[in-house]
């Protein structure tokens, strides 16, 4: 899809971009649940190296981390972008050449993480940037609470979509990231994203992923009842023509501490070895072949960038 400044205009003045449908006027200063008005905004673009390795490999992704979320999950390990407290305002001028720049670094694919609030702008800046000469691949690495009509502006412009597939319960969902409709959402925007793109091509030289779908699910401690329902929906589903990425890095940081609801619940503690080992097995079990895993003691906040205005 084509995207010009007035077909912006006109989203933004009327925004239902995401599930949520705020119908908020982001020209006018108006903001929605994403926190975020029309202008883009963002907090790091550098090369990033923690993503599966098919993604990253030895290079690095480049990786623009965008301002504001529409999920805002109460565990989030990036809340102060999430929440809008870090970044700074860019022309779509400036985002166009940032991609290029990160080309120019060697970045080995685009990586828009957190996009979806800015999804029109940020097509129109891809428009640009491979017009004058964009040609590595492009990841559109969300948190999977999208729209379909919305995700169908990016059809031709994304080659890999790495979304989350976080809750299969609506009780959780509502409870942690006030979205109780989140699997219905997500199950129906990673359908869109399979059609788009679909079973993955990977480089038979440097083993990255040129095409297709992962789907992240991190294990949340006291959930592996909910993971397991997860598991077994995408494999039911799309049986080995997705990666399914199971991920136990999950950070209990400080603030969960200081707020009434979860001062003394799961989310307080990381996620077990034995909780993570049990999914696992699951996920043999059911016969998830196309996966990753994580090793080791990977509940740090190393894994949280620093969102200090790189690159931009």
């Amino acid at each position: 899809m084509e995207m010009a400044l007035e077909t912006i205009n006109r989203m933004m003045r009327d925004c239902a971009l995401c599930p949520r449908r705020c119908h908020a006027d982001r020209t006018s200063g108006k903001t929605g649940f994403c926190g975020e008005g029309a202008e883009v905004a963002a907090a790091r673009a550098a090369l990033h190296f923690w993503e599966e390795p098919c993604i990253c490999g030895n290079r690095g992704s480049g990786a623009v981390f965008f301002s504001g979320c529409n999920l805002q999950c109460v565990f989030c390990q990036n809340h102060d972008i999430a929440l809008g407290k870090r970044g700074r305002g860019l022309s779509l001028e400036r985002l166009s050449r940032i991609f290029l720049e990160l080309q120019e670094k060697g970045a080995v694919n685009i990586n828009l993480v957190t996009a979806g609030h800015f999804l029109p702008q940020v097509c129109l800046a891809l428009q640009m940037a491979k017009s004058t000469g964009l040609t590595i691949p492009v990841v559109y690495n969300s948190s999977g609470y999208e729209n379909v009509s919305s995700l169908h502006m990016l059809e031709g412009l994304v080659d890999i979509y790495l979304p989350d597939l976080k809750y299969r319960s609506p009780q959780l969902s509502a409870l942690y990231s006030h979205a109780p409709d989140y699997f219905e959402a997500a199950s129906s925007a990673i359908a869109e994203m399979f059609r788009q793109v679909g079973r993955p091509v990977l480089s038979p030289d440097s083993g990255l992923m040129e095409k297709g779908v992962i789907v992240r699910h991190l294990l949340l401690p006291g959930c592996a009842g909910d993971s397991k329902r997860i598991l077994r929906y995408l494999h039911d589903t799309y049986g080995n023509d997705i990666y399914v990425s199971i991920m136990n890095q999950y950070t209990p940081l400080a603030h969960l501490k200081r707020m009434p609801e979860f001062a003394r619940s799961s989310l307080t503690r990381p996620v077990t070895e034995e909780e993570y080992a049990r999914v696992l097995d699951f996920a043999d079990r059911i016969g998830i072949e196309k996966g990753y895993m994580q090793e080791g003691g990977t509940a740090a906040e190393s894994f949280i960038p620093a969102f200090d205005g790189e690159g931009l």
